[in-house]
């Protein structure tokens, strides 16, 4: 089958619009946008380079005997999956022939400007159950269980009012904050008895939380993009900073004393069962909340007790640290397998939920309010552990990513017939690469 041709300025307006979205949604980091946008230029027969750092990037496009470079601007972030989801299938046909350039472009743009697949209410209760989820983590209490649905109720109304009101959305986290904070310290952390105020605040807080921007961090400095991964880290302490802000503000506003920040947690009186079923509600909250197709939902929720599973076994066996590594491992590997079956997501949307079983970012918060609270002991050793945890998910994850691609088993020979697209999606027939070009043998950060 002949493949569909285009002009340079239809691969050139396809592929700089490609790397915009996949900017937008570069959760697995710089490398695999790198990787995406030059497979996609050798499919349609041309070729890219790429200097990507987390916000911006510059596109030179070669083909037809021309060159074309275009710089392009896009805000990274994770709210909307279903974008990732439907990019794949798109990648597939192109890297199969299918479709051209011209054709390709068109479907992005549609990918690119389609709405949220749901509307604002189910937007709003995705990031309620995504708390509360998370709530008995915290504390297993049913008090930290109601009072986090009020929080997080309050603070999803934010997010999701956000969207409409660009003002808004620029302060979001410390205006969240803000609000959680007075709540809190004003109708429920009357008593220690249920609890320490930053606990009852940190569920509520968890969606603004940047635990997945730290861990993309820390993976693309370990697989060498150090200007993408000193940004996307100093970015990620910066929202940490403004979260830590608007708790304090809460306490000024409320006339609360510094020293009633403490995380001591109460006795705990949820059965068993309820802890079980906590990440029922907590995947569910997830796919509502990062826009995630609702088809995907039993996957996910595998992944995520695979992840609280093996992070269970293996803390008993090797303690914390090293029972979070065996679980970022085993999710890295899982997700990257799984990713290969047909009709299944790439790997960022596969890992996002079981990522965040093991909430590297709440440490952090912990660890600066405990410091603003005068409890320094507490608070930097949040904050080491927060350093350790960091790192040890990274490295678990690039580690599982490696054990993904072992068994797909790269040649240097050209194949005899199609073989799988060198990604960690969906297979799909396509031609070698040229040999003046050799293949990229490094995983992706995730």
């Amino acid at each position: 089958m002949d493949r569909p041709t285009g002009t340079h300025q239809e691969l050139a307006g396809f592929l700089t619009r490609l790397t915009e979205v996949l900017l937008g949604v570069s959760g697995e980091g710089a490398e695999q946008v790198e990787r995406t946008v030059r497979r996609a230029a050798r499919d349609c027969g041309g070729s890219a380079a790429l200097l990507v750092v987390p916000d911006g990037a510059t596109v030179t496009v070669t083909s037809h005997g021309r060159t074309t470079t275009a710089g392009v601007r896009a805000f990274p972030e994770v709210f909307r999956l279903d974008r990732v989801v439907a990019l794949d299938p798109l990648l597939a046909e192109v890297s199969a022939g299918r479709i051209g350039a011209a054709e390709a472009d068109r479907r992005l743009a549609a990918i690119a400007d389609a709405p949220q697949p749901y509307p604002w209410w189910l937007r709003m209760l995705g990031i309620v159950l995504f708390s509360v989820g998370f709530a008995p983590l915290m504390q297993a209490t049913w008090y930290e269980v109601w009072t986090t649905a009020v929080l997080a109720t309050v603070s999803a109304g934010l997010a999701v009012g956000a969207e409409r009101v660009p003002r808004l959305a620029v302060l979001l986290p410390p205006v969240a904050a803000v609000a959680v904070s007075v709540i809190a310290l004003e109708a429920f952390a009357g008593t220690p008895a249920h609890g320490g105020p930053v606990l009852l605040m940190l569920p509520a807080l968890f969606y603004f939380v940047p635990g997945d921007y730290l861990s993309a961090a820390a993976a693309e400095l370990a697989a060498g993009y150090l200007t993408t991964g000193a940004i996307r880290l100093v970015y990620a302490v910066f929202l940490l900073l403004q979260l830590y802000v608007g708790v304090l503000l809460g306490l000024v506003f409320t006339g609360t004393p510094r020293h009633s920040l403490f995380d001591v947690a109460a006795h705990g009186d949820l059965p068993r069962w309820m802890l079980f079923l906590s990440w029922v509600v907590f995947t569910v909250g997830t796919v509502l909340s990062f826009a995630v197709p609702w088809r995907l939902l039993p996957a996910l929720l595998v992944l995520v007790y695979l992840t609280v599973g093996v992070q269970s076994v293996g803390t008993w066996l090797f303690g914390e640290f090293g029972g979070t590594f065996v679980a970022a491992v085993a999710l890295g590997a899982a997700a990257g397998l799984l990713s290969r079956r047909p009709g299944m997501p790439p790997r960022l949307v596969l890992a996002l939920p079981g990522f965040f079983t093991l909430t590297v970012g709440s440490l952090g918060l912990r660890g600066l309010t405990d410091l603003a609270g005068g409890h320094p002991i507490e608070g930097f050793r949040d904050i080491t552990k927060l350093v350790t945890i960091l790192t040890v998910i990274a490295v678990g994850l690039l580690a599982g990513a490696v054990i993904a691609e072992l068994p797909s088993g790269r040649s240097s020979a050209p194949p005899a017939g199609p073989s799988p697209a060198p990604s960690a999606g969906t297979p799909v027939a396509a031609p070698a690469p040229p040999a003046a070009e050799p293949p990229d043998h490094r995983s992706g950060p995730w």
